[in-house]
């Protein structure tokens, strides 16, 4: 029996022993309830016995009482008629005194023809007045028929009778007469009969106590058996569902030799309880355990941390967190396979582990937190200066060479620190912070470590707030499009444009491209902001017209997810048929390392934008390319020589050798030649010398609204 909380309500709660009970005590409250009836109704019909028993004896007592009386008035008529007819008041008053003194004889009263008294037994003092009693109405009534009138009052018995002289009525006698006698008889005779109907009903009392009594130990002994036999193995069975629920099954304890049901079931359910003990822990295993490298998960590091914590927050400890992330892990994948991938991280594993065991840290934990990240718990006196130096000490470790199939594979890792308590003090923080101080150690040029500052949560909160007002940035009309001339070297004539996308921030001003293209890369807006582009970009450049009636060109960037997306090809036939603008106008510019990252792909999805009679340059030619034979095997119409070769072009001598090889060998395979970055008069004359098709740059002129290129083509 106990109380529990249902619905937002507090209810009792019966248990099997506890409806048992209650069961057992309604039962006992009924019979009690029968018997005490059946006692109470014997009891009632004892007391009706004596009063129909009283009532008989007090009927023959009246009877009795009233014969008496009218004999006794009978016999006394004669002697008071005597006195009557003399007048003789004395003698009168003492024959009626002579009545009284009888013990059952209340009054004596003479009164003549009129009801006027002669005499009374009590002194005298009422002569010759009129009787007014209650009863003497009646008396005066019956008093012409010369006979006796017997009259109660209560327990008073009145009795008047003529007085006859000489056959002629000379006036009454009246006595009145009590019981007590009678009643003193009729006591003595009820006595016994009351005696023994107590005696009855004492021995049914006892009768009753005493099976009531009988049936309270047989339920107390049903109770008994029911609690050895059926309720105490429920009840444990139940213990053991708790038990089980609360994730205890080393406290299930469950036995028993009986052959009933009950014994079948107790055993049934402890094999049932050994058998879920066994497949919690195995799934406990599978849950807090990495199936690569058997390494803690995420989830068992996550709680580990927080059992750790509360520990040091009462003993004013200190522990680090290093989140180690591999350096472009990904490209291993993507080149090698995930099956080797998965190798290179068992091997890394190992290494960390081993790291650990040779610095003697066993109080800390290693976990595997996703794909190529591990998180690193330190607990160690000094704890900045420990966690630096074990940094240092994985990073050497990741550093060296792995060994895949007998050739060497070389790696290097970011890793964040945080220490507590100085950043924070809970789990979920202090797993974001060494989060953040890892991604600044990527900034920072990855193969390093970083601590975490508040500095940095203050640049990751820039960069939410930015990717925030990013969204929606050009319904807004806070972004839109300028637009940079290209000139073709050979005879100094604009033959088209490329869009530059401009942010005009309402509250951070002019916000430049590499900051919030990287932020809308970064956040999958990227794909949006281009899709904005191409369509403002097209519909601009269909307006354009030249006075020699030759097509000016439009060249967008597009990024690598754009062009792996598989939407790119619809939402330039799209575009093209929305604004009219002719397929060859159209110029897309991806960079060099986002199409070679994945040659084969790129070079399917590069085909079928060409189909489209589009045409394809590669952005910041030579930034990142690894061999200028490439360029063989992806399908492009132009590239663009990246703005730091020309700017050193006319002081550095391998500047403008890499340039003419670049011009040299784009022209041998039938491509286009475009200089970024032109901004002096000898930087175009050196370019033009050397061959270069078309160029751009601030000498050329300046990025400009839609309107003042257009102006600018049909000048």
């Amino acid at each position: 029996m106990k109380f529990v909380r249902e619905q937002g309500r507090w209810r009792l709660r019966l248990g099997l022993r506890g409806q048992m009970l209650a069961m057992l005590g309604l039962m006992m409250f009924l019979v009690i309830i029968i018997f005490s009836m059946l006692w109470m109704n014997e009891k009632s019909n004892h007391r009706e016995m004596v009063s129909l028993t009283e009532i008989a004896m007090n009927s023959i007592d009246r009877s009795n009482l009233k014969r008496k009386g009218e004999s006794l008035a009978a016999r006394s008529t004669p002697y008071i008629a005597d006195s009557i007819q003399d007048g003789n008041s004395k003698v009168l008053q003492g024959k009626l005194q002579e009545l009284k003194k009888r013990n059952d004889v209340v009054y004596a009263i003479a009164f003549d023809g009129k009801g006027v008294i002669l005499g009374d037994a009590a002194e005298g003092s009422s002569n010759g007045k009129p009787m007014v009693d209650p009863l003497a109405s009646a008396v005066m009534a019956a008093a012409g028929e010369n006979k006796i009138v017997s009259q109660w009052n209560e327990k008073l018995l009145d009795i008047a009778a003529p007085v006859m002289q000489h056959g002629k009525r000379v006036g009454g006698l009246r006595i009145g007469m009590v019981l007590h006698e009678q009643s003193a008889s009729n006591v003595s005779l009820l006595q016994p009969l009351k005696n023994n109907l107590k005696k009855s009903n004492d021995r049914h009392w006892r009768w009753l106590l005493a099976t009531t009594i009988g049936m309270f130990l047989i339920a107390l002994g049903l109770l008994y058996l029911l609690e050895r036999h059926v309720i105490g193995p429920v009840r444990d069975l139940s213990l053991a569902t708790d038990q089980m629920e609360q994730g205890r099954y080393a406290d299930v304890n469950l036995s028993s030799n009986r052959l009933d049901e009950i014994g079948g079931l107790t055993r049934a359910f402890a094999r049932m309880s050994a058998g879920v003990a066994r497949h919690d822990r195995e799934i406990r295993r599978m849950a807090y355990t990495d199936s690569l490298t058997g390494m803690a998960n995420r989830l068992a590091f996550r709680e580990l941390l927080e059992e750790r914590l509360l520990t040091l927050q009462a003993n004013s400890g200190e522990l680090a967190l290093l989140f180690i992330d591999l350096d472009d892990f990904k490209r291993v994948n993507d080149t090698l396979g995930h099956e080797e991938g998965d190798e290179v991280l068992n091997q890394l594993a190992l290494r960390v582990r081993s790291t650990l065991e040779k610095h003697g840290l066993s109080g800390s934990q290693v976990a595997r937190f996703s794909g190529d990240e591990f998180i690193l718990l330190l607990l160690k006196s000094d704890i900045r200066n420990s966690s630096s130096e074990l940094a240092e000490e994985l990073l050497a470790e990741v550093r060296k060479p792995l060994a895949l199939h007998g050739n060497p594979l070389y790696l290097t890792a970011s890793i964040g620190i945080t220490l507590f308590p100085f950043d924070a003090n809970a789990a979920g923080v202090l797993l974001k912070n060494a989060d953040i101080a890892m991604y600044q150690a990527k900034v920072a040029g990855k193969n390093c470590y970083r601590f975490y500052s508040r500095a940095m949560d203050q640049a990751v909160e820039r960069r939410v707030q930015l990717e925030q007002d990013l969204r929606g940035a050009f319904e807004r009309g806070e972004m839109g499009l300028m637009y940079q001339p290209i000139y073709n070297l050979t005879d100094g004539r604009i033959v088209g444009a490329e869009a530059l996308m401009r942010w005009q921030h309402p509250r951070l001003g002019m916000v430049p491209p590499s900051t919030f293209i990287e932020v809308a890369e970064q956040s999958g807006l990227i794909e949006m902001l281009g899709r904005h582009a191409l369509v403002l970009a097209c519909n601009d450049a269909a307006m354009w017209t030249k006075t020699d009636n030759t097509l000016p060109f439009i060249s967008v960037n597009v990024s690598s997810k754009q062009l792996r997306g598989g939407e790119l090809n619809d939402v330039i036939e799209t575009v093209l048929a929305s604004s009219g603008l002719k397929p060859s106008q159209l110029h897309l510019e991806l960079t060099e390392t986002a199409i070679l990252n994945d040659e084969n792909q790129a070079s399917v999805l590069l085909s079928r934008v060409r189909a489209t009679g589009v045409k394809v340059w590669l952005d910041d030619f030579g930034t990142g390319f690894s061999g200028l034979s490439h360029l063989r095997r992806v399908p492009v119409d132009g590239v663009k020589i990246d703005r730091s070769f020309v700017t050193d072009l006319l002081r550095d001598p391998d500047d403008l050798a890499l340039t003419t090889s670049i011009i040299a060998m784009a022209h041998s395979l039938g491509i286009t030649v475009v200089a970024e970055g032109i901004e002096t008069e000898g930087q175009y004359a050196v370019l033009r010398e050397r061959g270069c098709d078309q160029g751009q740059g601030f000498w050329l002129g300046r990025p400009m609204l839609a309107q003042e290129i257009a102006k600018l083509f049909a000048a």
